[in-house]
């Protein structure tokens, strides 16, 4: 089943007033950080809590991932060392540039899952690209390994990166943004779109994040609780968008037990392109939780 993934909220491991109030607010995922979020003599601090949280909060509905330390830092070792054994959901790789870096996680986690006697393939990645060889490697990246459920996008480290100015246009990291987005689409995962950083402005929210909702993106990072709820209202389906493609698939299932193909409605005509993003819109619309 598609698992909605419309915020994914990240959250500072070591600040557990934080983490709590996080836990509550029924973000599709809540992210907790041991990467930038973090503070480098505070990432002990932000695995002792982290391990701990996992093992005694209710998180709800809300996916449980962790964001280690990029792999070559040094860092992950420790990282995983802590957090897997409090069994996350998932884990977020941060500055992926390769598919072994994938691989390498994803090998920490079975030996994980075979000694503790959990389901070996249960808990997920996802992967940031955030750099230009993540970007011109996505191809290796997104077919990496069986766990990947999701491509997310760090544009602010891209631009970083390529030398850019980030703007508020974002042209400058347009093509990278697609090339993410794209490159899910044909691997089969789902894509999280870019961090909105201006934490006031709400209305810049919301059109950033119906951009990327019509470029395909299945969500967004945040870093606010302000921002779950724009987040979630503009990647899941309008109800004006779920009873229309109800029209279609309800059209066409009456049309296909007719024996025919593409079929004119409401004057516009549907074929199965049509169809196809009429159900593709319901799918969507039953992870969010909007439709049964």
């Amino acid at each position: 089943m598609l698992r909605s993934r419309r915020a994914l909220l990240y959250v500072p491991g070591d600040d557990l007033h934080k983490v709590e109030k996080a836990a509550v607010l029924g973000a599709d995922c809540v992210c907790l950080d041991i990467e930038d979020g973090v503070a480098l003599n505070r990432k002990a601090d932000a695995r002792v809590t982290i391990a701990g949280v996992l093992s005694r909060l209710d998180f709800g509905r809300s996916e449980r991932l962790v964001r280690i330390n990029p792999v070559g830092s040094g860092l992950e070792n420790d990282d995983l060392a802590a957090i897997l054994p409090a069994h996350p959901d998932g884990i977020v790789i941060p500055k992926v540039q390769n598919a072994g870096q994938v691989q390498w996680v994803s090998k920490q986690i079975a030996e994980a899952e075979n000694f503790y006697g959990w389901e070996i393939g249960g808990i997920i990645l996802l992967a940031l690209i955030e750099s230009a060889r993540g970007v011109v490697n996505l191809k290796e990246i997104a077919g990496a390994d069986p766990r990947l459920q999701a491509l997310i996008f760090g544009a602010e480290d891209l631009a970083g990166d390529i030398g850019a100015v980030r703007t508020r246009p974002g042209w400058e990291i347009f093509y990278a943004r697609s090339a993410v987005v794209t490159h899910a689409a044909a691997f089969g995962l789902q894509a999280i779109d870019m961090v909105w950083m201006d934490l006031h402005d709400v209305d810049g929210l919301r059109e950033e994040s119906r951009q990327g909702a019509q470029m395909a993106y299945a969500g967004k990072q945040i870093i606010h609780p302000n921002q779950v709820e724009p987040a979630h209202t503009a990647f899941a389906p309008s109800d004006e968008a779920i009873a229309q493609a109800r029209r279609v698939v309800e059209a066409a299932a009456r049309q296909q037990d007719a024996g025919k193909g593409a079929f004119a409605l409401a004057g516009k005509m549907v074929d199965m392109p049509v169809v196809k993003a009429a159900e593709w819109v319901l799918a969507r619309a039953r992870a969010a939780g909007k439709i049964e």
